[in-house]
């Protein structure tokens, strides 16, 4: 499982270099471009969970794992908070809401998650089969 586990971890420090963010005319935009100080988070999380999947403490690396969705979701609404507060120059909240909804999120979500899910379910399996080596023993 601990092979999974690796997968998933390189998933997520691939996700953050992927586009996250699709802004009209200015491009797209991955973690560095969005906050580099989410992006320290997540490769801070992500060098802590590699450590603790390499000595094998499957409980930080899911406790590390919801932290990182945690990370993920902050991210996200943060983003269109931000959205909303660089249109709030707009005289009208209707066109704040329309203008602040052409910032889209990209594809690289689904892959930041489906790293941190394929983490969260190694390790869930890696419990499961500890805990049925502990009985036969």
């Amino acid at each position: 499982m601990k092979n999974l586990q690796l997968i998933g971890l390189f998933l997520v420090v691939a996700g953050s270099f992927l586009p996250l963010v699709r802004i009209p005319i200015i491009g797209n935009w991955n973690y560095w471009k969005v906050d580099n100080t989410l992006a320290v988070a997540v490769w801070g999380f992500s060098l802590l969970m590699l450590v603790f999947i390499l000595i094998d403490k499957t409980k930080f690396v899911r406790i590390i794992a919801f932290l990182m969705i945690l990370l993920f979701v902050f991210t996200i609404v943060a983003i269109k908070l931000k959205s909303l507060d660089y249109f709030s120059f707009l005289p009208f909240k209707s066109w704040q809401s329309t203008f602040a909804g052409i910032v889209k999120l990209s594809w690289g979500w689904f892959i930041e998650f489906l790293g941190v899910a394929l983490i969260l379910i190694s390790s869930i399996k890696n419990i499961e089969s500890q805990r049925h080596k502990d009985l036969h023993n």
